[in-house]
């Protein structure tokens, strides 16, 4: 299995093209039209609700998004629905409603952020969610995610959606997690085992010998997040692929 083309030629706005302070908060509708609009591709996360839908949105909580607090996951479709974007004029979307407005007209690519709380194997509602929203959708869209045991879920559910692995350096001071884990992770073990195609690793950590090999052995190698021209040049020398926020790549890279 291998991305589709197009994941070759357009940079991914890094939740939708966004800037609060043109009315575009991240992961809006606002930012997913604004990266339509200028020919970029689009990279969303998705939260689950209380009730078991793929709702686009970065934060486990809502205070930084939002005027309210709270856990994503405590709340309903229809709450989450209602509740305003900090910076714009939306509230929060679910994945029904950004397929509806991309519609196949760039590529997408969707983060499933760990519901486990650590990495691990209690997986599988919002890989469910996600699922049942992508099965009629017919533009180029691949998965992925930090926890493998969310991608080899997304694996059983649609074997035939590209799916890739989010990497890191897994710094102690970024992942309050068991230092094991963090070791496990950064070595990216599971890539052969969830069928990846792809990976989409730290920026700053792209000179790490295993990404170098995941590409030599033909994966695709995305990276998060570039914030300028300079920056994108410089991941390019090892990137196939840049996510990107803070200004404007060209789109003949």
């Amino acid at each position: 299995m291998k991305v589709p083309a197009s994941f070759r030629k357009l940079p991914f706005a890094h939740r939708g093209l966004h800037d609060v302070t043109d009315g575009r908060p991240e992961n809006s509708r606002a930012a997913i039209r604004a990266a339509i609009a200028a020919g970029y591709g689009i990279e969303i996360d998705l939260q689950l609700s209380a009730d078991g839908a793929a709702m686009v949105f970065h934060d486990y909580g809502l205070e930084r998004l939002t005027g309210v607090s709270g856990s994503v996951r405590l709340r309903s479709r229809a709450d989450l629905a209602a509740i305003p974007l900090r910076g714009g004029a939306e509230t929060i979307p679910d994945l029904a409603e950004a397929l509806e407005l991309i519609a196949g007209q760039v590529p997408l690519l969707i983060e499933l952020k760990d519901q486990d709380g650590g990495m691990g194997p209690d997986t599988g509602a919002l890989e469910q969610a996600t699922a049942e929203a992508l099965s009629e959708y017919r533009g180029d869209v691949a998965m992925m995610s930090f926890n493998p045991h969310s991608v080899a879920k997304m694996a059983a559910l649609r074997p035939d959606l590209p799916r890739g692995l989010v990497t890191s350096a897994y710094r102690r001071e970024d992942w309050p997690l068991p230092q094991a884990t963090r070791d496990r992770l950064r070595e990216v073990p599971d890539y052969d085992r969830v069928d990846a195609c792809f990976i989409s690793h730290e920026a700053d950590d792209l000179s790490r010998s295993r990404v170098r090999e995941l590409k030599e052995q033909g994966a695709f190698v995305c990276c998060w997040t570039i914030r300028s021209a300079e920056e994108e040049r410089k991941a390019r020398q090892i990137a196939d692929n840049v996510t990107f926020e803070g200004y404007l790549p060209a789109l003949d890279a």
